[in-house]
Order: structure tokens, then C-alpha cells, then sequence
């Protein structure tokens, strides 16, 4: 990697340090030199200033097409593989010789600009709510989502010692054997296709500590800077915890292989008999299915054991952030075709790059033996996402409604049937899929809606629903809180467009028909609301309607809503502080401050913000309380 290296000094200058690492500002909120630290008020944080030279943008836009160019044609004399060694041999110093030293310039400062913006503020929105009083006062647990949870090896077989404590999922570790040792990352990375668990031989586990989930590879931020605004609070590892866990294990399994459940229930106990307050959890995106899982969990006999009353004696409040509570609609074409939007939109050679270094049904594969991700299946049926006629978030400027989730141009055989609504899609899905993959979801989760308090009532008996907000009720908890915050605004996946895959080398049925572009359709994808990974239904259906109906909340536990707006700073690759992005937001100046007044015990002060028409779509979902 030395190439690389040099040409990132060359071009982006040294960036070794990494600006999360650097101390917190001393309480007496001066710098070294004993110089005053001006802290800047929330409102203030709303806008960073624009970088306005577009002559500049031009130019650095000239340098990166330059250097795709001699990738892609280096990459197109590679019939069969891709051989990043060879790309190692390149002269890259040679290269930026040739390049005038303006552009090279250009390109330093730009960088140098986004690298300030990426890195904004660290601990200022904390100063500044300890410049007004507020300290740490709840043990804070956090649980991360699917990305933010690196995972590392820990086989001392003959095939895992090369990865001994190297993180396979979250690090550069991961891409090298991912590129270098395709065969052997697969086989670590997926489960067992019967089991569920750990194949023979081989042992992943998620990594612990705040190390876990602070950066998902290094200069990639996750939880980071959450992490630096707690501390400024007084928050360290003797009141702040992240739970960490295996994301591709199923809820059951993450139990049974790794007492995760156990584990996180004696931490909550533990901190409240530390602290003598009870917790605040702060779950984020898959994080928020895991956890809700848990408060099923942890009252039922026969596992957590912890009674009716234990949430409410031992928890303050839930943060969920951007939680997947009714799943994610890109999920379903991961498994059933290996494609999302992000696949679906390569050009040409891009997509045969692709093909050939991971193919669709190798993707598949991986997805479907990952038990965990099929939690993000969407939940609720026809009743949340639409029949084949209405949707209950279709807009008046669309053509089609978006309740035929999977559609067919041509409908003519068994692999392309008619127009399908989630409903049907899920059957479709089931009937295509391997009986190993079929058993896996149809024992672990369930995707419906309970219409009566009796169901419900049963459903807290079987572990299947507890994952399900639509079939099982919110802890007898009255005085829990629930804080939903999200971000809105952000182009999400909310449909597709199929067709027969006709390739004589394709082990699939169908494909994402990228041919179909016109109106709201882009490549065969339609795009609705949400924050760009999770749609704005299974963001803000429970917390805006469903947890107001009596058999899902019978305890009348506070639940708060606060959209946030996607308002990127476009020279920022994060966005800036004003971030909606499903990830992104956890950097977001306003949540942050937000997260903040919670652990402070001042959640109560927090007035609900709705930004977008989610009271309006959730109104429209025939889902009622019962009379």
C-alpha cells in the first residue's frame, strides 16, 4: 500500500492524525497557551461557511477523472479478475509529475477544506451545554447498527490465523482480504447456512469497546463524535458503555452464542446500582430492531426473567436514531437479487467490474447467510406499504402508486409474474429461495400486523413477533420515555422495476431491469422519502402513530418525535451538521445536542419537530385502535 500512501501525501498531505483523537479542551475552556475557547451557540451551527471557488471544483473534478480513466483502462486489460498487486506497481509519482503543479495545488486546498469540514466542532456542541449546566447524569448504553459493529476474527485454525484479531468487517483488513482473498473473506464472513451459527473452523466475533463503533475504517466516523460531545458532559467508560453485537446473527442466536441479552441486562443493572439513576439507551438503525427485541426479552420468563416492572425500574429513556422499526425496502432486493440502487445505477463497465470481482449471486449468498439482515425485511404488509392501486405515502405528483413494490414490464412466466404488492413479494421471495434461506426467516421473524389486544397479548409468548412492533406492544413502562429522531428529506428506495434474467451465465431468475428510465423511475428504481437507507414509514410510523394506539402502548409510555431536515453542506462528503443521511446524522450538531440533553436528564424541555408529512401518510394506514 506504500503507492497509495505516497500519493496521498503527495496530493492530500499527511493526514495521519485523526482530529476525533485529539485531547477535549480542559474545563477551564482554554487551549494550551491559556487563550479563551469561544464556544459557539447551537443556532449557530446551522450553516458552515461555503467553500466558493468553482474554478477550483473543476479542477480537482479534472484530476479525479483523470486518475478513474487510468484505473478503468488498467482495470479493463484484467479479462478474468481484478489484480490489485499490479496496481501496486503503478508509478503513481510519475503521474502527478506530469500533472501541473496548479491542479496538484488546487486539489491540496480543497482537501485541506473538506477535511476542516468533515471535521467541525468536535466538542462544541457539548461545551455548550456545560457552559448552561448540564452534566452527565444517566449511564448512557449504546447499541449500534449494522455498519457501525466491526466484527474480527478469532479462529486459530490453519485458515484464520493470517486474520487473528483483524477485523474482517470495518477496517482495511476487510477490503485487502476482500480483494486479495476473496474465498477466504466469504467464508468467513457468512454463517452457516442450517445452523445459523459459526461454520466449523471458524470464529467471528464483533469487536467491544467504544473502538467498536467509534470509526467503521479509519477517517470514517460512526459514533465518534457522539462519543466526544459525552465527554465533555463528564461521560467516560465508568458511565458510558457500547453494546456491541454480531449484526448477521438472528436475535435468538446472538443469545445463545453469545449471551448478548444476559450481558446487556447486567450492564443496565449495573449502571443504575453505580449511579443510582437509571439508563438512557441509544440504539441507532438495525441497533433500534435489536433493542426492541430486548425489552421483550428481558421480561419474559424462560429468558430475561425480569418481570412486568423491570424496564420501568431500570431504564429512564430510549434514544432511537434513525431506527429501521419496520425495516428497510432496499433489503428485499439485496436478497432476492443481490441489487439496490447503489448496483442498479453503475454504468456499463462499472457494472461488469463488479460482476466480476463479486457477482449477484455470490451477493446473495453472502446476504442470505447473514440470518441477522433479513430482520430488515419490511414489516406490516399492505397495511403500511400499499396495495396494488393506493399507498398510504403516495404523493399527487406521482404516476404510480407505490404499493406495486416489485413490477414487471413483461409479466408472461413464473419468474416474472404480475405486478407484486410487500405482501406478495415476500411470498415471491420465499418460493425462490433455497429451503435452508426459507427456514432461516420463517423461524426467526414474522413481518405482520396484529389487530387486537389479544394477539398481541399471545405474541409476547413467542420470540418470532418480538421484533415486531405491529405485533407486540411497547413494556409496561409508564414512566419510560421515547425520543424517535431521524433524518428526512434524503431520496429513498421505495420500489422497483424486475425483469426475467435471460444471461445464460446467471445462476438468478431475475434482475433489476435498469433499462426503464422515465418520470420517477431511474434505472429501474423509484425513489420516495426517507434518509436515504431507512424510508420515512419505517422511520416514523411507530413513533408518530402506531405507539399512540392503545394495544401497542398500553402503558401510555411518552413517545417524541423530531424530524430533521437533509440540509448537506455540498462541500462536505459527510454533509456537514445539517446531515438527514441515515449514517451521516449521527455527526449532526442538532442531534447531538439533542442526545446530550437527554443523558442530562433535560429530555423533558424537548418540544417535538415534524418536518415531514408523516402524521398525514400514517393516518392513511388501516391499521386502527380497537372500540
Amino acid at each position: 500500500m506504500s503507492t497509495f500512501n505516497t500519493l496521498r501525501r503527495r496530493v492530500l498531505g499527511d493526514s495521519s492524525s485523526e482530529p476525533s483523537r485529539a485531547p477535549s479542551p480542559n474545563p477551564a475552556f482554554r487551549d494550551k497557551d491559556g487563550d479563551p475557547i469561544t464556544l459557539i451557540p447551537a443556532s449557530k451551527l446551522q450553516k458552515l461557511s461555503r467553500y466558493k471557488s468553482k474554478r477550483r471544483q473543476w479542477l480537482l473534478f479534472g484530476l479525479g477523472g483523470l486518475f478513474g480513466i487510468i484505473i478503468a483502462a488498467f482495470f479493463a486489460q484484467q479479462h478474468d479478475v481484478i489484480n490489485l498487486e499490479g496496481l501496486m506497481d503503478m508509478n503513481l509519482d510519475s503521474l502527478l509529475d506530469a500533472i501541473p503543479a496548479g491542479i496538484v495545488n488546487d486539489a491540496k486546498d480543497i482537501t485541506r477544506h473538506e477535511r476542516e469540514t468533515v471535521n467541525y466542532d468536535s466538542f462544541t456542541v457539548g461545551l455548550h451545554l456545560q457552559s448552561q449546566g448540564v452534566q452527565a447524569r444517566h449511564p448512557v448504553i449504546m447499541i449500534p447498527g449494522v455498519i457501525s459493529t466491526g466484527l474480527e476474527s478469532w479462529g486459530t485454525e490453519e485458515v484464520s490465523r493470517q486474520y487473528f484479531r483483524k477485523r474482517l468487517w470495518g477496517s482495511w483488513s476487510m477490503m485487502r482480504a476482500l480483494v486479495l482473498d476473496k474465498a477466504s473473506w466469504k467464508r468467513h464472513i457468512m454463517l452457516d447456512k442450517l445452523t445459523g451459527l459459526d461454520p466449523p473452523g471458524i470464529k467471528l466475533r464483533a469487536a467491544q469497546g467504544f473502538d467498536a463503533a467509534d470509526f467503521f475504517i479509519t477517517g470514517y466516523w460512526i459514533w465518534s463524535k457522539i462519543l466526544e460531545n459525552l465527554a465533555t458532559l463528564g461521560y467516560d467508560p465508568s458511565n458510558a458503555f457500547t453494546a456491541a453485537y454480531d449484526w448477521r446473527l438472528s436475535c435468538e442466536k446472538l443469545e445463545i452464542r453469545d449471551h448478548y441479552f444476559t450481558r446487556l441486562k447486567a450492564h443496565i443493572e449495573t449502571g443504575v446500582k453505580t449511579s443510582g439513576e437509571k439508563v438512557v439507551l441509544i440504539s441507532h438503525s438495525m441497533g433500534s430492531q435489536v433493542l426492541f427485541y430486548f425489552l421483550h426479552w428481558v421480561e419474559a420468563e424462560g429468558h430475561g426473567a425480569g418481570g412486568p416492572t423491570w424496564v420501568d425500574t431500570f431504564v429512564d429513556s430510549w434514544i432511537n436514531i434513525s431506527g429501521s422499526m419496520l425495516g428497510a425496502l432496499k433489503g428485499y432486493p439485496a436478497v432476492l437479487s443481490g441489487e439496490m440502487k447503489d448496483t442498479a445505477q453503475l454504468n456499463a463497465f462499472a457494472v461488469y467490474g463488479l460482476e466480476k470481482f463479486l457477482a449477484k449471486h455470490e451477493r446473495v449468498e453472502i446476504f442470505r447467510a447473514m440470518p441477522g439482515a433479513s430482520s430488515m425485511l419490511p414489516i406490516g404488509g399492505n397495511a403500511i406499504w400499499g396495495n396494488k392501486t393506493f399507498a398510504p405515502d403516495d404523493t399527487s405528483n406521482q404516476t404510480v402508486s407505490y404499493g406495486t413494490f416489485i413490477n414487471f414490464k413483461e409479466s408472461n412466466s413464473t419468474q416474472s409474474p404480475a405486478n407484486l404488492t410487500v405482501d406478495e413479494s415476500h411470498a415471491y421471495l420465499m418460493e425462490n429461495s433455497d429451503t435452508w434461506y426459507r427456514d432461516q426467516v420463517q423461524g426467526t421473524y414474522s413481518y405482520g400486523v396484529a389487530h387486537s389486544k389479544a394477539e398481541i397479548e399471545r405474541n409476547a409468548k413467542d420470540p418470532r413477533k418480538w421484533m415486531n412492533p405491529l405485533e407486540t406492544r411497547l413494556p409496561l413502562a409508564p414512566h419510560l420515555k421515547i425520543y424517535c429522531f431521524y433524518g428526512v428529506g434524503k431520496p429513498t428506495e421505495r420500489s422497483y422495476w424486475y425483469r426475467e434474467d435471460r444471461d445464460p451465465m446467471s445462476k438468478l431468475n431475475v434482475t433489476i431491469d435498469t433499462s426503464i428510465t422515465h418520470g420517477e423511475i431511474d434505472r429501474g428504481v423509484i425513489m420516495g422519502e426517507g434518509d436515504g437507507t431507512v424510508p420515512l414509514m419505517s422511520n416514523g410510523y411507530m413513533c408518530a402513530k402506531g405507539w399512540r394506539i392503545n394495544r401497542y402502548n398500553p402503558a401510555g409510555v411518552t413517545v417524541k418525535v423530531f424530524e430533521m431536515p437533509h440540509e448537506p453542506d455540498r462541500f462536505s462528503p459527510r454533509g456537514g451538521p445539517n446531515t438527514g443521511d441515515h449514517v451521516d446524522i449521527l455527526g449532526r450538531a442538532s442531534l447531538n445536542d439533542l442526545i446530550l440533553r437527554v443523558a442530562g436528564g433535560k429530555g423533558d424541555h424537548i418540544e417535538e419537530n415534524y418536518v415531514s408529512n408523516i402524521r398525514e401518510y400514517s393516518e392513511k394506514v388501516k391499521i386502527y385502535d380497537e372500540r
